[in-house]
């Protein structure tokens, strides 16, 4: 049976990504796959004063030791307790296929084992480590996108049904594939879809933008032209906002002044902005 694969810790985000994962299962009678990883502290405990007798550098390395491995413990048992709680809210949405997953390691590594069995990643925007109150995204998520073999589903704050979708195409492979996931997806076809070019009139790209909402149409897919000039992450904000967007499909990786988007800075402005899901398409 195909299936989604949705990583879940104690942040805030651990919810939305539940109800997403739950929706998009529904929609597509797929299974979930919950992923925790229990990530590396980074922290060594080898660097002590030389000041130090031996004997008691010792005692406090054994010290250490045993701390490490009650955090251990205590870091599994937490791992279990999130990973139950999350198949409760999936059962209570319908979905009762599901399976678990709690790894040792690397998010990003976690993100890049995930294998072709999956159609889709679906993570929170932020993980618990992350700054709120700054809206500091991390570098996992850039991270991780480049990682992925797989479309990432990047989960907003909360949960909402998608009706409307915009997808920012910029004509490079990338913004084609994302073209043809929106045709190929049972759930995106039946939604209301504005596909968005960041150029002026005359630019070749409005004609290849142009193209594409024919080809969305052959697809029985009825999608509206924007044309619009400006700064990439301006005027999508901008038409998210204006169209009221349920959800931003993209390229993760594209041409001009949207390639950035999953590269530098710009990603985090975007994604910081905007306060919708994003499907970013390798």
């Amino acid at each position: 049976m195909e299936k989604l694969t949705a990583f879940i810790d104690a942040s805030n985000y651990a919810e939305s990504v539940c109800d997403h994962a739950a929706w998009i299962a529904g929609q597509l009678g797929i299974s979930v796959e919950l992923v925790h990883v229990l990530e590396r502290s980074g922290q060594a405990h080898t660097n002590l004063s030389g000041s130090i007798g031996l004997g008691a550098r010792s005692a406090l390395l054994e010290e250490l030791a045993e701390a490490d491995a009650q955090n251990a413990k205590l870091a599994q048992q937490r791992g279990r307790l999130l990973l139950e709680a999350a198949v409760e809210r999936l059962s209570v949405e319908g979905v009762t296929a599901v399976t678990t997953k709690m790894r040792n390691g690397d998010f990003v590594e976690a993100i890049e084992d995930v294998g072709s069995d999956s159609r889709l990643i679906v993570i929170g925007k932020r993980g618990e480590g992350a700054d709120f109150a700054s809206g500091h995204l991390g570098s996992n998520l850039e991270r991780a996108v480049r990682t992925a073999k797989r479309p990432v589903f990047v989960a907003a704050r909360a949960f909402k049904p998608i009706h409307k979708v915009l997808i920012a195409y910029d004509g490079g492979a990338s913004a084609e594939k994302a073209v043809e996931r929106v045709t190929s997806s049972p759930i995106l076809e039946k939604t209301d879809v504005t596909l968005l070019a960041v150029c002026k009139e005359s630019d070749q790209l409005a004609q290849k933008a142009a193209d594409a909402v024919k080809r969305l149409a052959a697809a029985n897919v009825a999608a509206r032209l924007v044309i619009r000039p400006g700064h990439a992450e301006t005027v999508i904000e901008e038409v998210t906002a204006e169209e009221k967007t349920d959800l931003l499909v993209m390229g993760a990786y594209g041409h001009s002044r949207i390639r950035t988007l999953v590269i530098g800075s710009t990603t985090t402005a975007v994604l910081r902005a905007c306060k919708i899901p994003v499907l970013l398409v390798r």
